[in-house]
């Protein structure tokens, strides 16, 4: 479930937007420089609200009434970017797998090929990992950016397939982001 009830003023736009869901998939859509991007950047830690709360399953990631804040790298939330917003010396896949090195290994339990294949990006992975293409090419082909949670239904599709990657899946986590 996730809830969001935020406002925001930034330079002469102001945000203000709430809504929540339980179904499991949430779409943010409307005209170019509705607040779209600015509603994930708030969801994903990026930016903070004047004045609001973000839930994710009961647990506030902000709560401005009670000074509650959790940084972006503990929020457990990915997101991928419309724009060229790649760390420059990680691969494709590095970027994408860069915040499950922050998460406990037994929390480790979304797909990466189950991602990949839900954003459309397998074409952007070489064989070896390397890094294809520009870096806006990563993200600057998406109509929009993403916003994964780990209790997202991204696990529940990729249950089947979780087995079949671990074993490269561990060795990304040993040898951490760079």
């Amino acid at each position: 479930m996730i809830e969001v009830d935020v406002k925001l003023k930034v330079g002469t736009f102001t945000l203000d937007v709430a809504f929540a869901n339980d179904a499991g998939v949430t779409a943010l859509f409307g005209q170019s420089g509705s607040g779209k991007s600015v509603t994930l950047n708030l969801i994903a830690g990026l930016m903070r609200p004047d004045t609001g709360y973000i839930r994710l399953d009961g647990k506030a990631l902000v709560d401005t009434e009670r000074g509650i804040f959790v940084p972006m790298h503990r929020r457990r939330i990915g997101l991928v970017f419309q724009d060229s917003n790649l760390f420059p010396h990680l691969s494709v896949k590095q970027n994408l797998l860069y915040g499950r090195w922050f998460a406990p290994r037994r929390e480790r339990e979304i797909d990466f090929d189950a991602v990949v294949e839900i954003l459309g990006i397998g074409k952007l992975l070489a064989p070896s990992g390397a890094f294809v293409g520009r870096r806006k090419t990563a993200g600057g082909n998406r109509a929009g950016a993403s916003v994964l949670p780990e209790t997202s239904p991204v696990r529940r599709a990729a249950s089947g397939a979780r087995h079949a990657t671990q074993a490269r899946n561990n060795a990304f986590d040993r040898a951490g982001p760079g």
